[in-house]
């Protein structure tokens, strides 16, 4: 050892024997043959002769000398210094490396592995530390390691450490200092790059597979199912960039906090990144919510279009059933339902008409959406698409207000042929009423000419009202004729009411010729019997005839004979005029007439009896 580390300082080594070594058997050392090889003489001594070749002073006590000397405590701090200096220097190598190269800013430098750059071998702090505590132990000029406590001055290496290890100490603070810039700095700009590449990893995607999706969907589809489909898609899309906008939002954040910091050779790289990367989501974030708005005008649009498409084939099949009411209210309650029913089809359209404008104002719109493609043939479909519906239901619109007509014409036309009807009806009931009023009270014939003259004229206008009343029936019965030859329906007045209007007419007819026999009958023998009885001396001639007699007779037979007579109608069935009292009391009138007449004649034949007769 000695002779490989410090051969030339050394020019004598003495081998110190414990005493007990004298007593044993003598052993022969051959060390001066090796002096000329080892370039020191060795000897062998026991150690109270230690004091031959070295002054006590020099000596430890364990040698009968008077130095003080912790040896073990110096052993420690010296492989304390050594280590210090060999980690220090190895350090400072380091750093200074690391240092020079972040200085040179060299592209190599910058591409190498964080491990490299910024991991020295040993901890800076600890190689400090332990300089430190060295510094401090040197400085005290004493040592922990004697039992009493004694002082004593310090080695001339110890003391030689101190400048070192100051030197060192101030050496490795400046060179940690800088490498901590270093380190702040390149974690900076590492942060920097970081933020960077997500940012054009947001930003590539964005305009990239981001863009694209978003170019290939430009249709709204041309049903409610299809535009649902095309929502779910868009919804996809946008769960996709939502992703990538979370990633934005925190990029953001990040970048505020280094604006907030305020180094000033960052803020402009870092101010365009983020002006670049909030415009590119902003754009995209945009283009987004115009399509989400597209596409839900879409589907309003298409719903719009099926409600109304299900209304006008409510209203058409309606229209294409043919209806046959059974009467007036049951037609104007039809009437009434195919009103709502239009008007419910123009509140249609017209919301449809609103729907499909403000679809179309948002597709001239999508122009600016296009990224510089052509999208002139997509909204072409999609205009025409739009434009044709609108077109049709506009059309199948104009075609069931057509058929509404028609139909309202039709039922107009039914209202007339069953007003028609009720009121042919109505002329029957009236004409039967006529014929029940000349039956049991049109029964009297008159007490005199003059009064059944009178009640002639009456029947006569009598037979006018209910001539009018048949050709009223009549009238209306050929107007249902027309009505449903118009209405391409079975004629439903030659079922029932115009054999009824004709067989009443018949009978009233009957019946009123009858009672004008009877009047004038009447006449007749009120007449002539008033002539005979009216008392008229000065031409007694004018009543002398016989025949006169005979005719009143005749006359006044035959009309109480007609009375008991029944109006015999064309169905064999039979009816009197008023009840039996009522033509007993008209025969009892006759016939006391009669017997006037009779009186009468009586008197002429024999003049003796006026006197007492009267």
């Amino acid at each position: 050892m000695l002779q490989n580390v410090v051969p030339a300082e050394v020019s004598l080594v003495c081998v110190v024997k414990p005493d007990e070594f004298w007593d044993k058997k003598v052993t022969h050392f051959c060390f001066w043959k090796e002096k000329d090889r080892l370039g020191f003489e060795v000897i062998l001594v026991s150690a109270n002769k230690l004091t031959r070749y070295i002054e006590p002073c020099q000596l430890t006590e364990d040698f009968g000398g008077s130095l003080t000397y912790d040896h073990m405590d110096w052993l420690n701090k010296r492989l304390v210094f050594e280590k210090f200096t060999k980690e220090s220097t190895s350090l400072l190598d380091e750093l200074a490396l690391i240092n020079n190269g972040s200085d040179k800013g060299s592209q190599q430098e910058k591409e190498r592995s964080v491990d490299l750059n910024f991991l020295p071998s040993v901890d800076p702090e600890t190689v400090l530390q332990t300089g430190h505590e060295l510094l401090s132990e040197l400085q005290q000029r004493r040592f922990n390691g004697s039992d009493g406590g004694v002082s004593w001055s310090p080695m001339d290496d110890e003391l030689l450490a101190q400048p070192q290890v100051m030197k060192l100490l101030d050496s490795l603070r400046e060179q940690y200092t800088r490498y901590q810039e270093v380190c702040r700095q390149r974690s900076k700009r590492t942060q920097l790059e970081e933020i960077q590449q997500k940012v054009m990893q947001v930003v590539n995607w964005l305009e990239g597979p981001g863009s694209e999706q978003l170019r290939a969907q430009w249709g709204i589809g041309d049903s409610i199912r299809a535009s649902q489909a095309l929502q779910q898609k868009h919804e996809e899309i946008e769960s996709q960039h939502s992703e990538w906008f979370a990633v934005y939002v925190e990029l953001n954040q990040q970048i505020a906090a280094l604006l907030n910091a305020g180094d000033e050779e960052d803020l402009v790289e870092l101010k365009s990144l983020q002006q670049q990367l909030s415009d590119v989501c902003y754009r995209q974030a945009s283009q987004l919510e115009f399509r989400q708005n597209l596409l839900q005008a879409a589907l309003e649009f298409h719903g719009v279009a099926q409600d109304l498409s299900q209304q006008l084939d409510g209203l058409l099949g309606m229209l294409c059933v043919d209806v046959a009411p059974a009467d007036g209210a049951s037609i104007q309650q039809t009437l009434k339902l195919l009103e709502e029913k239009l008007k419910s089809v123009d509140v249609g359209l017209q919301g449809l008409r609103e729907k499909g404008q403000g679809l179309l104002d948002q597709i001239s719109n999508q122009a600016s959406w296009a990224y510089g493609k052509d999208v002139t043939i997509e909204n072409k479909e999609n205009v025409d698409h739009i434009q044709g519906v609108m077109e049709d239901m506009q059309l199948r619109k104009q075609r069931c207000e057509d058929m509404v007509d028609v139909r309202r014409l039709k039922m107009l036309q039914m209202v007339q042929l069953f007003k028609c009807e009720e009121d042919a009806a109505q002329a029957v009931e009236w004409l039967s009423e006529l014929l029940d009023a000349l039956l049991k009270t049109h029964i009297r014939l008159g007490d005199d000419a003059q009064e059944t003259k009178v009640l002639l004229e009456k029947h006569r206008k009598f037979v006018d009202v209910a001539q009018s009343t048949y050709d009223y029936g009549r009238q209306l019965l050929q107007a249902t004729v027309v009505l449903c030859q118009s209405l391409r329906c079975t004629s439903r007045s030659s079922g029932d009411t115009l054999p009824r209007l004709n067989r009443v007419w018949k009978q009233f007819t009957i019946a009123s010729e009858e009672r004008v026999h009877r009047l004038e009958m009447a006449i007749a023998f009120h007449s002539n019997a008033e002539k005979i009885l009216q008392d008229c001396p000065e031409e007694p001639e004018a009543i002398n005839d016989e025949e006169q007699f005979d005719e009143i007779e005749a006359v006044g037979k035959s009309l109480l004979d007609r009375l008991t007579v029944p109006v015999v109608y064309p169905d064999g069935t039979e009816q009197y005029f008023g009840s039996p009292s009522d033509m007993a009391s008209t025969a009892e009138h006759i016939r006391d007439r009669m017997k006037l007449v009779s009186l009468k004649r009586q008197q002429l034949r024999h003049p003796e009896m006026m006197t007492t007769e009267s």
